[in-house]
């Protein structure tokens, strides 16, 4: 697998939590990371804490990595507003 990706069973969990509102809630409980495994392996998923650490870090740069349209945007100080 590519360093990259996640794994199927990662992305199938995610997808679970974001139409389970109960599953959302006892994550958002979860003390720690440890508490997040236990709550997929009760859903039926086998995540470790390091592919929590990696979609977070992944999830990091996405949010801090600007497309070279975005940064001409920045860079050059582009208005999309009216006058």
């Amino acid at each position: 697998m590519p360093e990259d990706q996640l794994p199927q069973a990662f992305l199938e969990f995610v997808e679970a939590v974001k139409g389970d509102s109960a599953l959302q809630e006892h994550l958002t409980a979860a003390a720690d990371l440890d508490a997040v495994v236990a709550i997929a392996k009760e859903a039926g998923y086998a995540i470790s804490k390091s592919e929590i650490l990696k979609a977070q870090e992944m999830g990091s740069k996405a949010m801090t990595e600007l497309s070279d349209e975005q940064l001409a945007g920045v860079a050059g100080g582009s208005w999309a507003g009216n006058e």
